[in-house]
Parts: structure tokens; C-alpha cells; sequence
């Protein structure tokens, strides 16, 4: 059979995708006139909250549209209760009725970002549903409850039609995607693995590509939540997907650490012994075959345990920490192996038990910033307090439209270090659905009647708008346009074509999200440096806090914990470091070092307790000096050479080391050594043991 040319073969696949991104937004079209017709037909106040709904929740992977469904009506839910709970109780007093709205979105978007899941979709919607809610209703209190119900009723409008037509026609399971991002993360691990072993000299451009791996690994985790809602055969495999993630990250620094050590074995000039050479090569196959045969892989590691023998020398105790990180990756890749095996048979295979040893493991753990989730919602309740005293000292009648958009636009960009330019961007194109609103107002409605008339002239530009949502670089601005055109252009029962009422409105809007990007600007925007070192200097404390042998040692259970925030942060990071201009010192950061100087403090830290008293005096002489090593890195804020001194208490500690043959002191050796090699290149001159015919614990 004669093979499809490469050319062919990708345009096919372009084609074909270019056909899906079109489906999508022929069936978010047809969701959006669905919803505005269930809405007139049951006479709802504003139908156009319904299709914008659909514009805002509709996405191309139905389990991701379905928990953005269930997230957007439980938001609204909760909000909408809180406005009922508030508004009526403090109408009366206006200037505590305004802190009272304040706090509450202060508090829900504190809660949004601090979860850092797309569950947090539920906090921002409570968040800024009160403000929609409430703030058009503070001169007429009465009306709070009606206002909203009708809220609730539509936003369910709008889900139920995007989530069912979505779902019926075509639907695109999330289940392949996760399958296909696994096997994607995979090659790469095996293509760096190759490298790895043939001591290939890392440099920048690899360093980022190992970066991207850990912003791959972040995505995993966010559909691997959507996965509970998905109607593929992965239905129900969200903890096992977690759990291959937690694996797949783990790679990460075991193949940094790798790596380093067998450059730093071909630097010296001597070549490796042979039997090593081969087990390297030979693993390196090992790791491209994700079919590889058991009585492969555990002839792999028994000549892992072949060469494992006492140091004698700095070199050995090198050699020796390869082996045992070779065993590391071989767990872990073996985990990730069964779990994709369970994953993709749906769990009809037997599930593997997955071994729990080395460094085979990390809890999905993800880092939170109380202080900047803090300081966001605090910018965003300023939005509302100095919005709600400029509409009440001016008495602008447009000033609740302006203070909604305004707490929109807070709540939406809250996460992005600098949400400036992004809430510019969505006013801007917030005024194009305003241009657009008005021409359908002016020169196009009044010359068409009934629903059948109006659906055949919204359709060709609600189907462009759905299609720009399609294209991820442009998904922002159609979602702007989705989400506003169908309000400005005041889509209800009875069409009022009111030139000086559309105008107040389209200025409104925009000026409001103006004045939020203003205050924003003013009291909240930071770069992506700021955000990279604020990342970067809780790696620091972390470390700093694990190694002060003045704390307890983290126990088992709180090790995989520890490993799993550490490897979350290099997640984000990947993002700010790309934002970085060239020459800055943070993108120059090595921040997979820091991480394996963690993982090897949390070893050394867990055989602490099994050393005889003078190693353990010498191993906390020396993480007595990688605290204040790390110490001085939070407080200068930038990563800094070592001192000797920390070098040589390092030293020192494996030279006490080195002659003790049991499992526990040669644990600590490797782990120390491997501290020594993350902070410096250099090799430190460790006295010869004496000649022990033990050998080493596999």
C-alpha cells in the first residue's frame, strides 16, 4: 500500500481541523439563536443574557463546556442569593451598602484565585454576578428578587442550549485530547532522555524547551478536572489521570538531575566504563519503547544493581547517584506507562500498583499566593467602592452599567500579573460589539419582523464570532464581542430602536471597563518579573524552611506534598519566563536546580533520624548553611553562588559519610551529593574509605 505523502497528510489534517473549528461554531450559533427564541417565547426580561451566556460557556471540547456549565449556574446561583441576602437589608445606607458589595467580591475573587482550578469559575461568577445583579436594582429594591431569578433562569438558558446541542451534534470528547497530550509529553521525555544520556550540554534553548514540559504538565491537570464531565471512554478517570500527571512531572528534575551527572562524569576527561556506556544507551532505547517487553525492563534493572558498589572517590559517588537516579526514572516511567495503559482501556486492563519508592511520586499540590489573591480582590473592591461614589456623586443614570463592567473586567483578568492591556483589549473590542449592536439596531431590525427574519440576519454574525472563540490567540476578543453585541443591541421582545438610550449604554460600557483598567493600573498591575521573583522566592523559602535542621523533618506522607508544590510553581513560571525581555536575570534562572536541591533536601531530611550521631552532627552543620545559603538568596531575591563555606561544610558531611556502608548513610551521600552538584560544578576532594566488602542495598 502505497503511503500518503507527508505534504497530503497535513493538509488533510489542516483541512479537517479547519472543518471542526467551523462545526463548533455552527453549533454555537444555532445554541445562541436557540437560547435568544426559548427566550422570547417565555417572555424573559433579557433573552440576550441568555445568548450571551452561550458565547461565554461554549467550548470545543464538550466535558470543557459541560463543567463550565455546572460552574457558571452554581456562580450565578450563589450570587444571585447574596445580592437578595444584601441589597434589600442595606439599601437604606448607601455608603455600607457599597462596602458590603465590596468585600463580597473582594472575598469571592480572593477564593478564585486561590483555587487555581476551573472550579474557580464558581467564585469569580459570584464574585461579579452581584454587581450585574444588583447594582441596577439599588434604586428599586423591590425589584432584586425578580432581577434575580430572571438572571438565574437565563444564564440556565443559555447553558442548557449551548450544552445540549454541544453535546448532540458532534460532540469532541476530551478523553483523546488527554490521551494524545500523555503520549505528546511522553516523546518529549523520551527525545530529552536520549539526550540526556549521551551527555548532550544543555543549553538555553533546551532549558526552555524542559520549562514547556512543566506548563504541558499544568494543562494536564486542568482537563483532568473537566474529565468527571466528559462522555468518552476516560469518563470517570480524572484521579488516575492526577495521578499520571503527579508521575510526569516527577521526570522533570529526575532527568535534570540525570543529565547533570553524566556531563559531570565526561567532564573530567575520562571516558565511562564500558558496562555503563552500554546501560546507558540501552535504557535510552528503553525509554523510546513505550512496548517494551518485562523481561526487558527488569534485565534493565538488575544490571542497575550490577554496578552499584562502595564509592571510593568523588567520581563513584557520582556514579553511584546516576545509578540510583536511572532507577528513579525507571519507576517513574514505568508508572506512567500502567497508568496510560489503565487510562486508555478505560479501566477494563488490571490496574498495576504503582510503586511508591525514589522519587517515583509528587501529590498534585498547587501553589497559592494569599498575598497577591489578596491584593487582587482588594483592587478590584477599590473598582467598586471609587465606580459606586463617582455614579453617586454624579448621578449618572448609565453609572450602574459602567460599575458592572467595571467589576466585570476586575473579576476577569484578575489572575494576569499585569491585566491591564487584557481589560484594554476587551473594551476595545467591546466597542466593536457596540458598532456592531448599532448597525443591526438602526439599518437592519426595523426592517424585519418576526424571529425567523431576525435569526437568518444574527446567523451569519454570531457564526464569525464563534468562529474567531475557535482560534485560541483570538478566543478574547470574540468573546467580547459574543458576550456584549447581544446586550448593546438590546435583543428582547419589544424592540425600542432608541438612539440616545444605545448610545449612554455603548459609552458606558466602555468607559467603565476603561476606568477599571485605569485603577487597575494604578494599584495592582505588576510585570512578569515581578510575578516570576515572587514565584521564585517561595521555591526559596520552601527550601530554606526544609532544610533549617531546626524544624521538624517532613514526614513521609508531606514529602510527596512538598515535592508536588515545588513542581507546580515550575509550572508557572514557564509562562512569565517567556514574557521575560532578553537579558533579564530571572530568565536566567535555572529553576529545575532549586527543585533537585528540594528533592534531595527532603531525602536527606527523611534518613536524618536513621544516621549515627556524628553524621548526623555533620549533615546539619551543612543544612545549617544551606538555610542561610538560602537565607541570603530570599532577601537579595536572585539566585547567588555559594559560598565555601557552604561548600565545605557539604564536603565535610559526605567525607563523614563516605565510610558508613549501610542503606540509610549512603542515601544521605547521594543526596548531599546531589545538593553539591546543583550548587556548583566543582568537585570536592573526599578521602578514600576503607576497602568494605559490602555492597549496596538495591
Amino acid at each position: 500500500m502505497t503511503p500518503v505523502p507527508p505534504r497530503i497528510s497535513s493538509l488533510f489534517r489542516d483541512v479537517w481541523k479547519g472543518a471542526g473549528d467551523w462545526m463548533f461554531a455552527a453549533k454555537t450559533a444555532a445554541a445562541a439563536l436557540a437560547a435568544l427564541y426559548i427566550g422570547f417565547s417565555l417572555d424573559l426580561p433579557r433573552p440576550y443574557w441568555a445568548a450571551g451566556t452561550v458565547f461565554i460557556v461554549s467550548q470545543p471540547l464538550a466535558g470543557a463546556m459541560r463543567s463550565k456549565g455546572v460552574f457558571r449556574v452554581l456562580g450565578t446561583l450563589i450570587g444571585a442569593v447574596a445580592t437578595v441576602a444584601i441589597i434589600p437589608n442595606l439599601v437604606d445606607a448607601p455608603p455600607l451598602l457599597c462596602v458590603a458589595l465590596a468585600l463580597w467580591t473582594m472575598a469571592c475573587l480572593t477564593l478564585a484565585l486561590l483555587d487555581r482550578t476551573p472550579r474557580s469559575y464558581i467564585f469569580m461568577l459570584a464574585a461579579y454576578s452581584t454587581g450585574l445583579i444588583g447594582f441596577p436594582t439599588v434604586t428599586d429594591p423591590g425589584t432584586v428578587f425578580d432581577v434575580a431569578l430572571a438572571r438565574v433562569e437565563e444564564i440556565t438558558v443559555g447553558i442548557l442550549c449551548a450544552t445540549v446541542i454541544g453535546s448532540l451534534v458532534f460532540p469532541r470528547a476530551i478523553g483523546p485530547v488527554v490521551t494524545g497530550r500523555v503520549d505528546a509529553f511522553l516523546a518529549d521525555v523520551a527525545r530529552w532522555a536520549r539526550e540526556v544520556m549521551s551527555g548532550a550540554e544543555e543549553t538555553a534553548i533546551i532549558r526552555a524547551e524542559r520549562r514547556r514540559l512543566a506548563a504541558d504538565a499544568v494543562e494536564l491537570q486542568m482537563l483532568a478536572t473537566h474529565l468527571d464531565y466528559d462522555t468518552s471512554p476516560l469518563h470517570g478517570m480524572s484521579q488516575e489521570v492526577r495521578q499520571l500527571r503527579q508521575r510526569l512531572v516527577m521526570l522533570l528534575p529526575i532527568l535534570s538531575g540525570l543529565g547533570d551527572r553524566v556531563r559531570a562524569l565526561k567532564d573530567d576527561g575520562r571516558a565511562l566504563p564500558a558496562d555503563l556506556e552500554a546501560l546507558l544507551a540501552d535504557l535510552g532505547a528503553w525509554v523510546t519503547n513505550v512496548d517494551a517487553q518485562a523481561e526487558t525492563t527488569a534485565g534493565l534493572r538488575a544490571r542497575i544493581a550490577a554496578l552499584r558498589a562502595a564509592p571510593g572517590d568523588w567520581r563513584d559517588v557520582l556514579t553511584l547517584n546516576l545509578l540510583a537516579r536511572l532507577k528513579d526514572l525507571m519507576d517513574a516511567v514505568q508508572d506512567c506507562r500502567d497508568l496510560r495503559a489503565y487510562i486508555r482501556s478505560g479501566g477494563r486492563v488490571r490496574k498495576v500498583r504503582r510503586r511508591r519508592g525514589g522519587r517515583a511520586g509528587a501529590e498534585v499540590v498547587m501553589h497559592r499566593d494569599l498575598g497577591m489573591a489578596l491584593w487582587s480582590g482588594l483592587g478590584a473592591a477599590l473598582v467598586t467602592l471609587l465606580g459606586a461614589a463617582f455614579w453617586i456623586a454624579t448621578e449618572w443614570p448609565e453609572g450602574a452599567t459602567a460599575l458592572q463592567m467595571a467589576v466585570v473586567a476586575c473579576c476577569f483578568f484578575a489572575s494576569q500579573d499585569n491585566p491591564v492591556p487584557a481589560i484594554v483589549d476587551f473594551a476595545l473590542y467591546s466597542g466593536v460589539a457596540a458598532i456592531l449592536a448599532g448597525l443591526y439596531m438602526f439599518l437592519v431590525m426595523p426592517h424585519i419582523d418576526g424571529f425567523v427574519m431576525l435569526a437568518v440576519t444574527l446567523a451569519p454574525l454570531f457564526l464569525v464570532i464563534a468562529r474567531v472563540i475557535a482560534n485560541p490567540a483570538l478566543a478574547g476578543r470574540g468573546l467580547a464581542v459574543g458576550a456584549t453585541m447581544p446586550t448593546l443591541a438590546g435583543l428582547t421582545n419589544t424592540f425600542s430602536a432608541d438612539f440616545a438610550s444605545y448610545l449612554n449604554g455603548a459609552m458606558a460600557l466602555v468607559l467603565g471597563m476603561g476606568f477599571a483598567a485605569l485603577v487597575t493600573a494604578l494599584v495592582r498591575a505588576v510585570g512578569a518579573e515581578w510575578g516570576a521573583r515572587r514565584i521564585l522566592r517561595a521555591c526559596w523559602i520552601d527550601i530554606r524552611t526544609l532544610a533549617d535542621p531546626r524544624n521538624p523533618p517532613p514526614e513521609g506522607g508531606l514529602r510527596p506534598v512538598l515535592a508536588g508544590r515545588l513542581l507546580d510553581r515550575m509550572g508557572l513560571l514557564v509562562p512569565r519566563m517567556a514574557a521575560l525581555p532578553p537579558g533579564s536575570e530571572v530568565a536566567a534562572v535555572d529553576a529545575l536546580a532549586d527543585i533537585r536541591t528540594g528533592m534531595n533536601v527532603m531525602e536527606l531530611r527523611g534518613v536524618h533520624r536513621a544516621l549515627p550521631p556524628p553524621a548526623q552532627a555533620a549533615v546539619d552543620t551543612a543544612l545549617a548553611a544551606l538555610t542561610e545559603h538560602y537565607r541570603a538568596i530570599c532577601r537579595a531575591g536572585r539566585q547567588l553562588p555559594p559560598a565555601a563555606a557552604l561548600l565545605t561544610r557539604l564536603d565535610d558531611a559526605m567525607a563523614t559519610l563516605m565510610p558508613l556502608p549501610d542503606r540509610r548513610p549512603r542515601q544521605a551521600l547521594l543526596a548531599l551529593a546531589g545538593i553539591r552538584r546543583a550548587l556548583s560544578d566543582g568537585a570536592p576532594d573526599l578521602p578514600s574509605p576503607p576497602s568494605s566488602p559490602e555492597s549496596l542495598a538495591a
